[in-house]
């Protein structure tokens, strides 16, 4: 288990931070937009969009922002709770290598798009002072680390796997409001069904209907909020052919109903 001391958004072209010894917490540090420079334990390290970088309490290091290059990150200060010390103790504690480390990690992640989505989610749910949203920024972390750490286990998969993943990302990205099933994205990179459904799996974390879910979810909301379509037209708009269906799927992703959102719409004019 973990808690979360301390998190941050940064972003600009005038940032800078370091961090020394004297601190307990781990860094856990997710780039959504650019790039910026970091020392660790003198040696330097460029992030851009896409990587996770993990600095153990152990290492110092400093950052700072490349002149004239916007960037955007998620900086999160987290700390390993304790073993379980009841007295029954439960059948299996785990405990990622990532904590056990004293070096630090950074690489491009295969569950980037899901993590990003729910953490952003999370922190939203925390601006607009949701209760328990912490509670979920914890569970998003958390799966974050797991993930990535599966990732890091398995080894760097191969550049040839990584496009073919990028290439259905792509497909679905711009065919999500069909019905995607893993004998188109096969045909969309020429191999066999199962594989491609294997290797996207591995790579992001998460099945193609999923992922799929996902894209049109994240569309379902800025609809709600900036359309006047009604929640059964945009369920149509986005392929769901059962409305009920649609807001199971969502209320199972957000939390809450698809209404929740449509009091957040501009006045009509």
């Amino acid at each position: 288990m973990i808690t979360i001391p301390h998190w941050r958004r940064d972003q600009g072209m005038s940032w800078y931070d370091s961090a020394e010894l004297a601190k307990k917490q781990h860094h856990f540090i997710v780039v959504t937009y650019g790039s910026c420079l970091y020392w660790i334990n003198g040696e330097k390290v460029m992030v851009s969009k896409g990587d996770f970088l993990f600095i153990p309490s152990s290492v110092p290091y400093y950052g700072k922002s490349i002149p004239t290059v916007f960037h955007e990150k998620l900086h999160f200060e987290v700390q390993e709770l304790p073993p379980f010390s009841g007295i029954t103790p439960p059948s299996k504690t785990v405990r990622l290598p990532l904590f056990q480390s004293d070096s630090w990690i950074k690489s491009k992640a295969g569950c980037y798009d899901l993590s990003v989505e729910r953490i952003r989610t999370a922190l939203k749910e925390i601006e607009e002072g949701l209760a328990f949203a912490e509670g979920r920024l914890l569970a998003a972390l958390l799966e974050t680390l797991t993930l990535w750490s599966r990732e890091l286990e398995q080894g760097e998969m191969t550049e040839p796997v990584v496009q073919h993943v990028e290439k259905m990302k792509k497909y679905i990205a711009e065919h999500y409001r069909q019905a995607i099933t893993k004998q188109h994205l096969g045909s969309c990179i020429k191999r066999s069904p199962n594989y491609a459904a294997a290797i996207f799996s591995k790579v992001t974390g998460q099945p193609i209907s999923a992922y799929v879910h996902a894209a049109r979810i994240k569309t379902a909301v800025y609809l709600l909020q900036e359309s006047l379509l009604t929640v059964s037209e945009i369920a149509e708009y986005l392929g769901y052919r059962d409305v009920t269906y649609f807001q199971r799927i969502f209320k199972r992703m957000l939390g809450h109903p698809p209404s929740v959102l449509m009091k957040d719409r501009p006045p009509t004019p």
